[in-house]
């Protein structure tokens, strides 16, 4: 797991746009007009939410399904969160044109 968490520090190292997918979302989130921003972030957290009631509801807790998910399928996830990361900034783009 270690090693999972310095490679995202060396992504950006030869990177010809300059960034990881979470270093440019952060980018995007602190330049991009707040209104946008605040609606994004809030449609992520009910999303996440909605996310955390399914899991209750299967009779899992939350935080040990996460611990479990991370640990057993670490690079999938880093991978999806790329992908989350991604979309969101393409949403907060799109809409600050």
């Amino acid at each position: 797991m270690k090693e999972h968490m310095f490679a995202a520090l060396l992504e950006d190292e030869g990177d010809i746009f300059g960034g990881t997918p979470k270093s440019k979302f952060l980018d995007v989130v602190f330049n991009a007009n707040n209104d946008i921003v605040k609606q994004e972030l809030e449609k992520l957290v009910y999303k996440m939410a909605a996310m955390e009631v399914a899991l209750e509801k299967s009779g899992k807790d939350v935080e040990q399904a996460v611990k479990e998910m991370q640990f057993e399928n670490g690079s999938e996830v880093e991978e999806v969160a790329k992908s989350i990361f991604i979309e969101s900034m393409g949403n907060i783009l799109s809409q600050s044109e």
